[in-house]
């Protein structure tokens, strides 16, 4: 190791910046609100000033949506110091109660509550009934007329409002008697209105369905509040439901009846055959789908509605392509394709004659094999062919590669279909086909089971689709396995890359990648301090002295050495989310050494603190932005006054509301499953035994396969040699093989090349 670059002795304890004298217990406080020092725009993270029945001023933070200034509340939370603010209550449960005192009346319905009464009229109102103000609103809304200025139409639009406002705080105070917190009280009356108490009573679990942020596991502890039996048939079908859309998030497009009523009775705390009344309700409501394989019906598979849907249509679409003609083939002479074509080795040539004599095939192969270089050389032949090529992948950045490799504009998936916020549907699918006669497809390991849908249904039975992925890299984050399940099939063309050619003399990246995937130990040996390298190993197993030394690299050494942007050259990829190496911690850690507080506007989302220049990942498909799940960005402009903030992506500055700051993370670390399809100028990974449950080598592979000029790898040999050793594929249900084997063949009489 060059210790002009990293030294042993950079890798010291950080120090602890946590808050002082946090109370254990919790406590109750009781009083009125003084006033609203902040509040972020979903009520998330409110500060507030309290005046208890001591008369003492004390601080409350945390989520307080619609708690107003006059308003009498009861907060249970802990006693914690902020280094900078001093004592104040976490809040853990908020109750609003009507002021009682007349001074908290008038303040209350002069913080414009109830439309019609402001400040100068909430003083004229008390000052004439003082304490039985609200008795007044309440009951005798005519009496208002007694107060100067307020005549017959004012007195209507003030008793419809605190008409309103009543059944709303009648409802408020039946939700938060279910310990339902104030933001998600907030979020449940967004979506029901008046008719929210009445939901969650017919149907609490109606909830996770229709709030975001609201599981099963919420919603049961709800419904156990308001007396819903543990065997309660609307619990057994939730639950099996529940259990579903855990397994579709790790990757399942289906599952085993009996595994899954095995897996549901343990979350359910009930028998299987109870869970099996929950499988059969949940399948009677028709949002769980049952399927006996014709191989084999005794072993039925269990599908969520929108999974069957996706699988069933992929595989119509596949076998309408390649039932089809192929419009791209053609005799023609590859002489005239020139020195690039000949000088591609015999499997690359292969790939770029396939991509030809077949309506659908694979191109596969680590990194450095000349899977772009192919690429190219097919666009070139169409061109020669003087046929219509789109070039898209899943992420932004492969997009971008594609074009820069291949001189072509290439998209996105998502934006190649074209969304239609007003109909919610893309614009092109089997109606209105996209117009090409060559696809290409890269990063196509990304692929999960939907988004390959909606795309294979888009594509007329005439169009040539190549697909171009690493088949060793991890699956996609979404469900399906759709790129092992088309080459398990046999049913298309596969050509696999096996020449290294991506290497020089100082080049370890593609080596030791390789080496990983055959599951040998890479080259770990130091590098001499005058060499430039691309690979650096770091033994370390202490996981706070890895996250500080990793803090230095990217502020300081790496860019001292190498020259590389630590905002926009660098990226950290970690196994896991949690942990003192896990994304969590090394985002706080690396914003605070990258982007420190004080020096750029900021806002606060929750317990976030967002600033101009951090960099950011968008965590969930926004259509109407135009913005995908995995994109990264950096916010580039922050609007204190209209409450909006700006981040550039590559496809330009998309604006964001302050409380659609849930749809984004902080992604100075990001983890390895959401680095897919996205390389870097640089990668540092830490690799340690705190993250076991995640030490798999296809991790490790896809994490080294991320970096471009620069890989640095901290951590120790023996969970190095944990992830290298476990190679078991990660086996994900799907019926994708099975149904492609009922596809007719496709035609005979192909059409020579």
């Amino acid at each position: 190791m060059s210790s002009t670059l990293f030294n042993r002795d950079d890798a010291v304890s950080a120090g602890s910046s946590q808050a002082e004298g946090a109370a254990l217990t919790d406590c109750t406080v009781r009083g009125t609100v003084l006033r609203i020092v902040f509040a972020s725009a979903d009520g998330a993270y409110v500060v507030l000033r309290l005046v208890d029945e001591q008369q003492r001023e004390l601080t409350l933070v945390g989520a307080l949506t619609n708690i107003m200034e006059g308003q009498e509340v009861e907060a249970v939370g802990r006693w914690e110091t902020h280094k900078d603010h001093g004592r104040q209550l976490r809040v853990q449960a908020c109750r609003a109660l009507l002021p009682s005192s007349a001074e908290g009346i008038q303040r209350y319905l002069g913080s414009g509550l109830i439309p019609g009464i402001g400040p100068t009229y909430a003083a004229r109102i008390v000052a004439h009934f003082g304490t039985e103000t609200l008795t007044v609103l309440d009951q005798y809304s005519e009496r208002l007329r007694e107060v100067s200025g307020i005549g017959r139409k004012r007195i209507a639009e003030i008793r419809k409002a605190w008409q309103a406002h009543a059944q709303q705080r009648e409802v408020t105070i039946f939700l938060q008697s279910l310990d339902i917190s104030p933001d998600y009280c907030a979020r449940i009356l967004a979506r029901y209105a008046v008719s929210a108490a009445e939901v969650v009573r017919r149907n609490p679990y109606q909830l996770a369905a229709d709030i975001h942020g609201i599981g099963f596991l919420s919603a049961d502890r709800i419904a156990s509040r308001l007396g819903v039996e543990r065997e309660h048939p609307l619990r057994l079908a939730a639950g099996v439901e529940y259990v579903l859309e855990q397994l579709a998030q790790n990757g399942h497009v289906c599952f085993p009846s009996a595994a899954l009523c095995a897996e549901a009775a343990k979350i359910l705390e009930v028998s299987d055959e109870k869970a099996g009344e929950g499988l059969t309700g949940a399948i009677q409501a028709g949002r769980v789908m049952r399927e006996e394989p014709p191989a084999d019906p005794s072993q039925p598979m269990v599908y969520l509605r929108r999974l069957l849907q996706a699988e069933a249509d992929l595989v119509e679409a596949l076998g309408l392509l390649l039932a089809g003609p192929v419009a791209s083939a053609a005799r023609v002479d590859t002489s005239r394709l020139g020195e690039g074509f000949r000088r591609l080795n015999a499997e690359q040539q292969q790939a770029v004659q396939q991509a030809f004599r077949s309506p659908l095939s694979i191109i596969t192969g680590g990194p450095g094999v000349g899977k772009t270089t192919v690429v190219g050389q097919v666009v070139a032949l169409a061109r020669h062919l003087r046929r219509k090529v789109l070039l898209a992948a899943p992420t932004g950045r492969a997009a971008k590669r594609m074009s820069e490799a291949t001189a072509l504009e290439a998209t996105t998936i998502h934006r190649l279909l074209q969304w239609d916020p007003t109909q919610g549907v893309f614009v092109h699918g089997p109606d209105n086909p996209l117009r090409c006669d060559l696809l290409i497809l890269d990063e196509v390991s990304m692929l999960d089971v939907i988004l390959a849908a909606q795309l294979f249904r888009a594509v007329a039975p005439d169009t040539s689709v190549v697909l171009v992925g690493d088949k060793d890299q991890l699956p996609s984050v979404g469900p399906g396995a759709v790129l092992h399940d088309l080459i398990a099939s046999g049913r298309i063309p596969v050509t696999q890359l096996t020449h290294i050619y991506r290497q020089d003399a100082n080049s370890r990246i593609v080596s030791n990648a390789h080496a990983v995937n055959r599951g040998q130990m890479p080259d770990l040996r130091p590098v001499p301090a005058e060499i430039k390298a691309d690979f650096y190993w770091i033994e370390q197993d202490d996981p706070e002295r890895a996250a500080e030394l990793i803090a230095r690299m990217v502020a300081e050494r790496i860019p001292e050495r190498f020259g590389l942007k630590p905002l926009t050259d660098i990226q950290i990829l970690a196994p896991m989310h949690r942990g003192t190496c896990g994304t969590a911690a090394l985002n706080e850690r690396l914003q605070q050494a990258l982007n420190p507080a004080g020096q750029r506007p900021e806002f606060s989302f929750g317990e976030r603190h967002f600033r101009v220049g951090d960099r950011v990942m968008q965590t969930v498909n926004n259509y109407d932005k135009g913005v995908f799940n995995g994109e990264l960005g950096q916010i580039t402009a922050i609007d204190h006054r209209a409450k909006t903030f700006s981040l550039s992506f590559d496809i330009g500055v998309v604006d964001y509301e302050w409380a659609e700051a849930d749809q984004i993370l902080h992604a100075y670390a990001v983890t390895v499953h959401k680095s897919q399809g996205s390389e870097f100028p640089a990668v540092v990974m830490p690799l340690l035994t705190q993250h076991y449950v995640m030490l798999q080598r296809n991790l490790v592979y896809t994490a080294m396969t991320r970096a471009r000029k620069l890989l640095i790898m901290i951590g120790t040999r023996r969970a190095l040699a944990i992830a290298l050793g476990n190679n078991a594929p990660t086996l994900r249900h799907t019926r994708l093989v099975q149904r492609l084997s009922l596809v007719p063949p496709e035609p005979s009489g192909e059409t020579p090349y």
